[in-house]
């Protein structure tokens, strides 16, 4: 009987290191974007990073594809969820040009507040979560949070650049709710990996097209950084250059935090997968202090915080409300596809009617 539990423990302690790859995975993509703010526009970024991403997931379409394995329907279930993460991604990419990183970070998490709003249009089962004082807490709280982390820096009210950058990020986060409930809506019945897979594909196929047409020089810019040292902070970190620094942003953010989160959430559960990614904005934050020089001033820590702690309790509520709901035994996950720093919008415990 030993080796079960053995077995058991180790996936345990695997899936905890997944999850914390995934949290830093997740971390470094404001700090790349950021960075790659200074050398590529936007549209060539977004281009790069997700048609390089798309070539990773392939192998997944084409042995699908040979194997006539991929779900019926796939592709059309797809679209819409796809179109959605598009938009999405353009403003959360713009954001980067505008605000650093940690206020960026903390200004997401308003995706809660837009995340709840369309479950409660979408889904009659959520209502009743929705409807809990605690829930509705954790709603407050990450308004008030995400408010006030905008409003407590040294310049006051944001106004110019700082303005347009936060109406960006709040703009990401509605987009990526959409994304979420998108997901929740089309991809139930899916499998996680098919369908990010897709998802990725009809993604790079929306971010390479806007490149060509709105890029610097249809995107051909991004090769003028071949060869192009990444600059003294990095030179003895990364050994390679500035078009491979573009392309590990890649690898790192949207295709390995996606397969190791899957797993995290196979092993640990939902409620824990994601309740540990909400603590992105800190890790981001204090490394943005490190690298870029940002700096947060005491009411935005303590205002951020609140939002965060917010966040964690609309997910414990939303988890063991529909652990309840399921009779006590273990919920059905619906097909995690988890966009870019806001992984817990999409995950969510329901239940198989």
């Amino acid at each position: 009987m030993a080796a079960p539990s053995s077995d058991s423990s180790r996936a345990r302690w695997l899936g905890v290191v997944c999850v914390l790859a995934a949290l830093i995975g997740w971390s470094s993509i404001p700090l790349f974007l950021r960075y790659l703010s200074h050398v590529i526009d936007p549209w060539t970024s977004n281009g790069w990073r997700y048609g390089f991403s798309a070539l990773f997931w392939s192998p997944v379409v084409v042995l699908g594809l040979a194997r006539r394995s991929l779900p019926q329907g796939i592709w059309r279930a797809a679209f819409w969820p796809s179109a959605i993460n598009c938009g999405a991604q353009v403003v959360f990419c713009w954001a980067h040009y505008k605000i650093d990183p940690g206020l960026l970070s903390f200004g997401l998490r308003s995706n809660m507040v837009f995340a709840v709003l369309g479950a409660a249009i979408m889904f009659a089962s959520e209502r009743r979560v929705i409807r809990s004082p605690a829930f509705m807490t954790g709603v407050l709280l990450v308004v008030l949070g995400t408010v006030g982390t905008v409003l407590a820096g040294d310049d006051g009210l944001p106004i110019g650049s700082t303005l347009a950058g936060v109406l960006f990020a709040v703009a990401a986060g509605a987009g990526f709710a959409g994304y979420a409930l998108a997901v929740r809506k089309c991809m139930h019945g899916y499998g996680a990996i098919h369908s990010f897979a897709i998802i990725s594909l009809y993604t790079a196929i929306g971010m390479v097209g806007l490149m060509v047409v709105l890029g610097d020089r249809g995107g051909l810019s991004a090769l003028d950084l071949i060869g192009k040292p990444i600059g003294e902070a990095g030179a003895g970190v990364f050994p390679f250059d500035q078009f491979g620094f573009l392309l590990l942003s890649a690898l790192i953010g949207i295709a390995l935090g996606h397969v190791a989160y899957y797993y995290a959430i196979a092993k640990l559960g939902v409620a824990v997968s994601s309740g540990v990614v909400q603590l992105q904005p800190f890790l981001v934050s204090i490394a943005s202090l490190a690298i870029f020089g940002e700096v947060l001033t005491g009411w935005q820590w303590s205002f951020g915080t609140v939002a965060v702690v917010g966040a964690v309790l609309i997910l414990l509520v939303q988890h063991f409300m529909g652990h309840d709901a399921a009779g006590g035994g273990e919920a059905m996950e619906y097909a995690d596809l988890p966009p870019d720093h806001v992984a817990a919008a999409a995950a969510s415990a329901c239940e198989e009617r």
